[in-house]
């Protein structure tokens, strides 16, 4: 399930803090800078099997503390139901009039906001 890039930067956003400063580090230069594990090896002065073992830990980290608190998972599922629903209120808001008009228009207002 965590194989995109996107649900990689994701879990790394949510729960990157929780990770070791080596972990934080070797991960975000490999999957963001886009680093090879030659790379990092060699700034670093380790193997490249070091680097990989220790990316390695921080994805299970990461995935661990995701099953645990589904944080993402929620967001995601957030993120969707907003969408549907400025979907709905769009929709809705040309065959309004009036006092009815504005609140359609308010609601579809907050939901923008929402999605950020």
């Amino acid at each position: 399930m965590y194989e995109s890039t996107v649900e990689r930067t994701m879990l790394f956003d949510f729960y990157g803090e929780l990770l070791t400063e080596k972990q934080r580090q070797y991960y975000d230069l490999h999957y963001n800078a886009d680093l090879s594990l030659a790379e990092i090896a060699e700034q670093e002065g380790i193997s490249r099997q070091g680097v990989w073992d220790i990316i390695r830990r921080a994805e299970a980290a990461l995935r661990h503390t995701e099953a645990c608190t589904g944080l993402v998972r929620r967001y995601q599922e957030i993120q969707h139901t907003v969408a549907k629903l400025e979907s709905s209120v769009n929709a809705l808001l040309p065959l309004t009039e009036g006092r009815a008009r504005e609140l359609v228009g308010e609601i579809a207002e907050e939901l923008r906001e929402l999605k950020g």
